[in-house]
């Protein structure tokens, strides 16, 4: 008898066929989710759009001589095929909408109590057009990553514009603000350039961009790869694209500064699909002055520990990118560095400072002065609100340095100088 011909096969054969219909069917219908989902939720994420501003008012070319650079910025190992990465091992796991879904059922996310954080109105030097420019840099934080920077070269530079009651999708809940807003667009007495560090709404938001394209129709923005796309579909031309370790002087009425798009260890995303399609970033602004803008990153994951437990592993590894940033583009006379969103720590470590790693990280781009960044602005995380500070504090003498006086906390709206080294 052929045993091909038996009922148990032609039984095992159907099967077979039957399994193999259900697993095409299965990838057909991903492929249509994958294609379809997309167009489907994008109300969710939609803005109406930006009126055009005018032609930037900036200057933007490639320096006469470039700053020098570490072996990774020729490799570039953050470019996967078709996806940006953090190509070390101190990033850890991604923050992965199951993985979030399971630490909140476990309560890792409790969200803190109310908390006051110090505010007080932002004071500002006089329009850019003023002579004579100023002596000092002046840096006054506006609120999480948001800091308005008047040069000593008289330069206007603004970092990560969030001045907006929201930092979530039209359509869907915004974590809730801590503190009010401190000031508008509308109040800025002028802006030549924003450097925008990645795509997350607490970093960048519409309405403050249309805001300040509507108030500053000349602003220029230097954004990380792929984001310029992003500008380009609400009407906004005047915007130069940069990758890891790429850099551009831009002049604005004889007003100059050299801006280098430099590593950090983080992550993209806006909508549902589109994780890690476009780069994260930090920022070395030289005009007058040298400043570090952190925008948001992490420096060493470490993995959940119980609660209580000092999770600090000194032995961890640790992103490199910080030590090359300061060798080839430090020492700065101030760094702005995020504090907060860090808890849990199991979960964030890999993408968030908490204040610890925060100074290590002040101690690797070679700042000799420091201003913190963060918190006290969104509740983003289950720390409680008024905890970085005290904890900066405390990390600052577990290195060795004073508590206040090198790398500080100042209230929303507060304004610090530093002359020229």
């Amino acid at each position: 008898m052929n045993p091909l011909a038996s009922p148990q096969t032609r039984r095992a054969v159907r099967a077979w066929s039957c399994r193999s219909q259900q697993r095409a069917l299965a990838a057909a219908a991903r492929a249509w989710l994958w294609r379809t989902l997309p167009a489907l939720t994008r109300p969710l994420f939609a803005w109406p759009p930006i009126a055009p501003g005018a032609t930037s008012a900036a200057a933007v070319y490639e320096p006469a001589v470039r700053s020098s650079t570490p072996v990774s910025a020729v490799l570039r190992e953050h470019h996967g095929r078709d996806r940006f990465r953090n190509p070390w091992p101190s990033v850890g796991p991604s923050l992965t909408p199951g993985v979030l879904f399971k630490s909140v059922i476990k309560g890792e996310w409790a969200r803190p109590g109310p908390a006051v954080v110090p505010t007080e109105p932002p004071a500002f030097l006089a329009p850019a057009t003023a002579d004579p420019p100023p002596d000092k840099l002046r840096a006054t934080w506006l609120g999480q990553a948001c800091f308005y920077l008047e040069m000593p070269s008289g330069l206007r530079v603004l970092t990560d514009p969030q001045l907006s009651e929201r930092c979530a999708p039209p359509l869907l809940p915004s974590p809730p603000r801590v503190t009010p807003l401190p000031c508008t667009a509308a109040d800025l007495p002028g802006v030549d350039v924003v450097v925008i560090s990645h795509s997350h709404y607490d970093h960048l938001d519409v309405n403050s961009i249309a805001a300040l394209v509507e108030r500053f129709p000349g602003v220029h923005f230097l954004v990380p790869l792929g984001l310029e796309r992003w500008f380009a579909q609400f009407g906004v031309t005047s915007v130069t694209e940069l990758d890891w370790w790429d850099e551009r002087e831009v002049s604005v009425g004889g007003r100059t500064g050299l801006f280098s798009c430099l590593p950090a260890q983080h992550e993209t995303k806006r909508g549902l699909f589109d994780n890690n399609t476009t780069l994260w970033s930090s920022w070395s602004i030289d005009s007058g002055v040298r400043v570090y803008f952190s925008g948001d990153t992490g420096y060493s994951y470490v993995p959940p520990a119980p609660p209580g437990v000092d999770d600090h592993d000194m032995s961890a590894p640790v992103c490199p990118a910080f030590a090359e940033i300061g060798e080839h583009r430090g020492p700065f006379d101030l760094a702005l560095i995020g504090i907060g969103a860090y808890q849990p720590r199991g979960r964030l470590s890999g993408v968030h400072c908490d204040p610890l790693d925060a100074v290590r990280l002040f101690r690797d781009v070679r700042a000799r002065r420091g201003l913190a960044m963060h918190w006290g602005t969104w509740t983003l995380s289950a720390e409680p609100t008024l905890e970085p500070p005290r904890k900066l504090q405390d990390a600052l003498v577990q290195f060795g340095m004073p508590p206040t006086g090198v790398f500080d906390v100042v209230p929303v709206g507060a304004s610090r100088e530093y002359a020229p080294v």
